[in-house]
C-alpha cells in the first residue's frame, strides 16, 4: 500500500474553506420596500460589511403622489409585510418609504412607529424618516439643503418634516418625478448635479429624500466637493439599523455619517 495515501492517526484533516454566503452573523435588517423598487435594498447590501444581511418584503405603491402614497399606507398588504418579516428571524424592522413615513408630519411617523412594533413585536422598529432625524443629529446638522425626486406636493412635506424638527431648509430642489419606478432611472451624475445646485454656505448639512433614487455612491464624492457631511435616506436607514442594534457592520467610503462607528471598528 502507498504510505502516502494512508493518513497518519495523529494528523487532523485540514478544515474546508466555505466562501462568504450573506449570512446576517452581526446583523439581519428587515425592510419593509415598495414592490415597483430596486434602489434602497441594492445600496444597503453595498454598504454592508460582512455579517450584515437585508431581507425584504414588498409592498404596491400606486404613484409617487400623496394621494398615491396615502393608498399605499392604508392597504393591508403592510400589516401583512410587517408580519411575514418578523416571521423571520430578524433584528430590526426597517419601513423603508421616506416620504410615507413623514408625509403627514412626526406625529403620524411615530404612530407608524407603534403600529409596526405591534404587528412585529420582536424586532427593533425604525422608519427612513425616523432615521433621517438621528442621522441628521449625529453629523451635528443644523440649517439643511435638501434635494428630492418628488413632486412639488411630495417636497413641501418633506420640508414641512424637516423645519418642524429644527432643521430649516435653506435651499432646495426637486425633479417632480410621480412613478417610482422612474425615480431608480434617474443616473448617478444627475443626482450628484442635483445636490452641488442646491447647496447653500448657510447649510451644515444636506439630506437625499428617496429611497428609490440612487444616493449611495455618489456621497463621497459630494463630501469630498462640498466639504459637508451629506446624508441620504438609504443611508441614513441602514446607518440607524446598525446603529439600534449597536453594530459596527458599514463598509469605509459611504459618508462622515459612519465615521464614528468606523473609527470604534478600526480600533477594535
Amino acid at each position: 500500500m502507498n504510505n502516502r495515501a494512508i493518513q497518519r492517526q495523529d494528523e487532523s484533516p485540514a478544515a474546508p474553506h466555505f466562501r462568504y454566503d450573506g449570512n446576517g452573523t452581526k446583523a439581519r435588517i428587515g425592510l419593509i420596500f415598495m414592490a415597483s423598487s430596486i434602489v434602497m435594498e441594492s445600496e444597503m447590501w453595498a454598504m454592508a460589511a460582512e455579517g450584515v444581511a437585508t431581507h425584504t418584503a414588498r409592498i404596491k405603491l400606486p404613484k409617487v403622489t400623496v394621494e398615491g402614497i396615502e393608498e399605499m399606507m392604508t392597504a393591508p398588504e403592510l400589516e401583512q409585510a410587517a408580519r411575514h418579516l418578523a416571521s423571520a428571524p430578524i433584528d430590526v424592522l426597517c419601513f423603508g418609504g421616506t416620504s410615507a413615513s413623514f408625509l403627514h408630519g412626526t406625529a403620524y411617523d411615530k404612530a407608524l412607529i407603534k403600529k409596526l412594533q405591534g404587528w412585529a413585536p420582536g424586532p427593533k422598529v425604525t422608519t427612513a424618516s425616523t432615521a433621517t432625524l438621528a442621522a441628521l443629529a449625529e453629523v451635528k446638522a443644523g440649517k439643511v439643503a435638501l434635494a428630492t425626486p418628488y413632486v412639488d406636493g411630495v417636497h413641501q412635506r418633506a420640508i414641512r418634516f424637516l423645519e418642524e424638527n429644527g432643521h430649516e431648509v435653506v435651499s432646495s430642489d426637486n425633479l417632480g418625478i410621480d412613478t417610482d419606478q422612474a425615480l431608480a432611472e434617474v443616473p448617478p451624475q444627475k443626482v450628484y448635479d442635483l445636490v452641488c445646485s442646491v447647496d447653500h454656505s448657510d447649510a451644515s448639512a444636506i439630506f437625499i429624500s428617496c429611497t428609490n433614487f440612487w444616493s449611495a455612491g455618489v456621497i463621497d464624492a459630494l463630501e469630498q466637493k462640498l466639504g459637508k457631511p451629506v446624508v441620504s435616506a438609504v443611508q441614513a436607514s441602514f446607518w440607524h439599523c446598525l446603529e439600534i442594534l449597536d453594530v459596527n457592520g458599514a463598509k469605509p467610503g459611504y459618508g462622515r455619517l459612519f465615521a464614528r462607528r468606523l473609527a470604534e471598528q478600526a480600533t477594535g
